[in-house]
């Protein structure tokens, strides 16, 4: 490896340049603790490859699935491609094995380029002295090209043509791989949640709670503390076979040869054409404060599922659920979110009665970080998933209700 640059096994040269593939080594990136999810996403969206690791999973992709995967995975943050990888154990290798990269195939003129360095185990060691030599690498064969400056380190960046390009740079046990973000702004942005409560949480995790309870639509939804309505809202694209990328484009569509690739157009269109015109069984949403309320109202008409989500300014106690057996997903509050755990017992506990009452062969999940409070609730449950949200450990547990 040591001397030579590689994309891929099924890479091509051109001209002294190491250019990427047409079918790409792809990594899904996700939540630690949602890697078999994101899994069982891509088996169904024509990728090959598929292995599950720590933090996400890898594939191989053509374009056109590189484009279907932005568009309809529900639970990855964001998706990347191998550019090139090779041995460097002194800056001037680097620096000769960088310049051999065709980075246009992935940044024009005008373009804004971010990289994200790590290194470790490696003799070159220093991360922004890589990040100096890798830029001097990609300006040296594609003019125009500017770094963002420390003010644009948001994923949100947008240049000339569309979102800045991430570069992921990781040196480990000397060896350098580099890798192109597809995705640009974190594929949780969808685009629909400008409305916000307290203590939101990313889409992403919402889809991947849904998905891992196996909510596919067929059954009734009710969400009685909805926040800003994420979780309704995430269901209702589920139950519709809605993308939940439509609304937003995606970097690999700003690359500079995806105008000339076939396909692309078709991708989305069909994408599209999978949505139903309504949800089959009701989605209810509902939240005591009436800030959280509007806020889902304003979120599902931006999302376009206005129509298939019942929303209410209700307390707990009040809820009301439609014929079951369904599905009654909540994350509340917990100690150290928005009140301490001891403040919390008796919503815990009143969940846990209002379930019994009303949501006999129902299905609970509660997305939960106090086991102590979980008991309040009264019923058996199995742990399905563990992630973080907000930062805090946290796992989503389910029960039949007797």
């Amino acid at each position: 490896m040591a001397g030579e640059a590689h994309g891929d096994s099924r890479g091509e040269s051109h001209g002294g340049g190491v250019t990427a593939p047409t079918r790409r080594e792809c990594f899904a990136s996700v939540a630690p603790g949602l890697e078999h999810i994101a899994a069982t996403e891509l088996s169904q969206l024509s990728v090959s490859d598929i292995k599950v690791t720590e933090g996400g999973v890898t594939f191989t992709a053509d374009d056109r699935a590189l484009l279907r995967c932005n568009l309809r995975l529900r639970s990855v943050s964001r998706v990347i491609v191998r550019v090139a990888q090779f041995r460097a154990t002194a800056f001037s290798e680097l620096e000769r094995l960088a310049k051999s990269v065709m980075w246009e195939e992935f940044v024009a003129a005008g373009d804004t380029v971010r990289l994200r360095v790590t290194c470790k185990k490696s003799i070159l060691y220093h991360s922004d002295a890589v990040a100096e030599r890798v830029m001097g690498a990609i300006t040296s064969r594609v003019k125009g090209v500017r770094a963002a400056s420390s003010a644009d380190e948001d994923e949100s960046d947008e240049s000339e043509t569309g979102p800045a390009q991430l570069f992921v740079v990781r040196f480990l046990r000397d060896v350098c791989t580099i890798s192109a973000d597809s995705s640009g702004e974190l594929l949780h942005r969808r685009g629909y949640r400008l409305a916000t409560a307290k203590a939101p949480m990313r889409e992403t995790l919402a889809a991947s709670m849904l998905l891992a309870l196996g909510y596919d639509g067929s059954v009734p939804l009710v969400d009685a503390m909805c926040g800003a309505g994420t979780i309704p809202i995430e269901g209702a694209l589920i139950a519709r076979h809605m993308a939940p990328g439509l609304g937003r484009t995606f970097r690999c569509e700003h690359w500079p040869e995806a105008g000339k690739r076939p396909g692309a157009a078709a991708v989305r269109e069909k994408a599209a054409a999978l949505a139903i015109p309504h949800a089959p069984q009701p989605i209810l949403a509902s939240d005591r404060d009436r800030g959280a309320a509007e806020a889902t109202l304003a979120n599902a008409e931006r999302a376009g599922v206005v129509d298939d989500v019942r929303i209410f300014q209700r307390a707990l106690s009040s809820i009301e659920v439609p014929e079951g057996p369904g599905l009654l997903l909540v994350n509340p509050p917990y100690g150290g979110r928005v009140g301490e755990s001891d403040d919390l017992r008796n919503l815990y506990a009143q969940l846990g009665n209002v379930a019994r009452e009303r949501c006999r062969g129902w299905t609970i999940g509660v997305l939960s970080a106090d086991r102590a409070l979980e008991r309040q609730v009264g019923l058996e449950f199995r742990e399905v998933l563990t992630f973080r949200n907000g930062g805090i450990p946290v796992r989503l547990v389910a029960a039949v209700v007797p």
